[in-house]
């Protein structure tokens, strides 16, 4: 199967989710949430993701992962990684009452494709000062997509993590995990990175991204978002719509990108040091904020 066809069924497959110039959304993708160890590279961003996901909480956004959420590559089950960063799940749960968490699965937690895994894995968890099971994500749903479609203009974005056009760490993801868990996970704390992944392979990014933007070209210059190579990409109107939201494992730093009042923009979160030595975590505008409408005029 081509990198064409996979994104093809994970766009007819996609969940649809409607929106207006008043709905707000931040999307983030490979958080590669650990189990704390010297491997866990989100460990390393965790008090600024925390921050960023509260933030957008309280100021009433969605929020859109999109894809390698948990690290099941890694680590064999979810509740060390719970365990690990119970703070944070704690928040996604808000997220999920409220009914604002839209959740996809990438390479790294593709076994979430299961919705029986899902359900055994992620609806409860025990809690033992209580000494009984409390729900977590009761009901929660993981798609291989996502699109966000406006209800007045009808434009689509289409959401997917990216992993469709690594025809490697699709097709055998678990040949992959296999390797990650027995062999690159201990050479990592000896700082030696994993060759399967292509963020630390340019030479394969190159090509994954370039797979995604042909099958923009023939999809009507589909706004598309993705992660999986951890490069941030944001476009000019005019220019094939291929963006990527980066990664929440950036040194010091996490990346994503916002949608609302009709606008994208890619943003960044990191720690500053003020004047009197303070450290804050701040949000910076890397790029944007650019009118959605914008990419329709440069479509037509």
């Amino acid at each position: 199967m081509s990198s064409n066809t996979r994104l093809s069924r994970a766009y007819q497959n996609a969940k649809v989710v409607p929106f207006d110039d008043e709905s707000k959304f931040i999307l983030f993708s490979d958080c590669h949430r650990g189990d704390n160890s010297f491997a866990d590279d989100f460990a390393n961003n965790r008090n600024i993701y925390f921050h960023a996901l509260n933030f957008y909480f309280k100021e009433g956004f969605d929020y859109c992962e999109i894809g390698d959420g948990d690290e099941l590559w890694e680590n064999r089950f979810f509740d060390s990684i719970f365990e690990a960063h119970k703070n944070v799940y704690e928040l996604l749960r808000k997220f999920h009452w409220s009914r604002r968490l839209h959740m996809i699965w990438g390479n790294h937690d593709m076994v979430y494709k299961d919705p029986e895994y899902v359900k055994k894995n992620l609806s409860s968890y025990f809690e033992p000062i209580d000494g009984e099971s409390k729900e977590l994500f009761e009901g929660i749903t993981y798609h291989e997509g996502i699109i966000l479609k406006h209800e007045n203009t009808q434009q689509e974005i289409f959401l997917t993590h990216g992993h469709q056009a690594d025809w490697w760490n699709y097709t055998f993801w678990r040949w992959s995990r296999f390797l990650v868990r027995a062999l690159w996970k201990p050479l990592q704390v000896w700082g030696i990175a994993d060759p399967t992944s292509p963020a630390k392979n340019y030479k394969e990014l190159i090509k994954i991204e370039r797979r995604i933007k042909k099958w923009i070209l023939k999809n009507n210059l589909l706004i598309t978002i993705v992660g999986h190579t951890h490069r941030p990409r944001f476009p000019e109107p005019g220019d094939i719509p291929f963006f990527n939201d980066g990664s929440c494992v950036h040194p010091r730093s996490i990346t994503g990108i916002e949608i609302e009042k009709g606008t994208i923009s890619l943003i960044k979160w990191q720690i500053s040091t003020t004047d009197d030595g303070t450290l804050r975590v701040v949000r910076v505008l890397l790029e944007g904020p650019q009118k959605l409408t914008d990419y329709l005029k440069a479509k037509g």
